[in-house]
């Protein structure tokens, strides 16, 4: 669920203003999974700008009073939410935590790091979401570790269903500053993209593990 369509818009325009956001729809990019996809999103590059990392961080840490009030700790999911969910936990004045994929293979064998107590209510910050699956992986771990998840806030999603209903089946509370619909609109009014590509960047969102195959 988008926050604040005013919000989305900054969001996406301050993302396509630092290229933390590419749209590239005649030359596409291949993701891990193997999708090919018009668009890549990099949002760990807003560490390097502080005037636009402030500005997300002091979104973020509005909409988790807001939504939530305040949690007992902020975690980050490894590895992209790490430094952004950092920020929004000392701007809070809270202690923060970070979910590992999985647990290392050597140490301690930690998947949590930092300090969890049993009971201990959670906010999860993640920088991206696509389907949803290493977001509510990091959710997982903490549940099983004995915390109590109250959501999810994230900087940008690409509003793919697949992750709409990973979400409610996990009946995890899912918000983000900035996402797909809103990006494309704003590329659109402001010429950012050709209506040709427009088209492609649509026909993509609707079929992505599909899509340029």
């Amino acid at each position: 669920m988008i926050l604040d369509k005013n919000t989305a818009k900054k969001t996406a325009e301050l993302l396509l203003q630092i290229n933390a956001i590419k749209l590239k729809p005649e030359n596409p990019f291949t993701w891990a999974s193997g999708w090919k996809s018009p668009i890549y999103c990099d949002n760990r590059i807003i560490l390097s700008y502080p005037t636009i990392r402030n500005y997300v961080r002091e979104e973020l840490a509005k909409q988790v009073e807001s939504l939530y009030g305040k949690p007992d700790i902020i975690a980050g999911v490894a590895t992209g939410a790490i430094g952004i969910g950092a920020l929004v936990a000392d701007y809070l004045g809270l202690p923060f935590i970070y979910v590992r994929p999985e647990p290392k293979s050597h140490g301690r064998q930690n998947q949590i790091e930092g300090v969890l107590e049993k009971n201990q209510t959670v906010v999860v910050i993640e920088d991206l979401i696509s389907t949803g699956k290493s977001s509510l992986n990091a959710v997982r771990a903490l549940k099983d570790s004995g915390a109590s998840v109250k959501g999810m806030l994230a900087i940008f999603s690409y509003g793919f269903p697949v992750a709409e209903e990973n979400f409610k089946e996990s009946g995890i509370d899912l918000h983000t500053l900035g996402n797909y619909e809103h990006l494309i609109e704003l590329a659109s009014e402001t010429d950012y993209v050709r209506e040709a590509q427009l088209h492609t960047l649509r026909e993509w969102r609707n079929s992505p593990s599909e899509w340029n195959k």
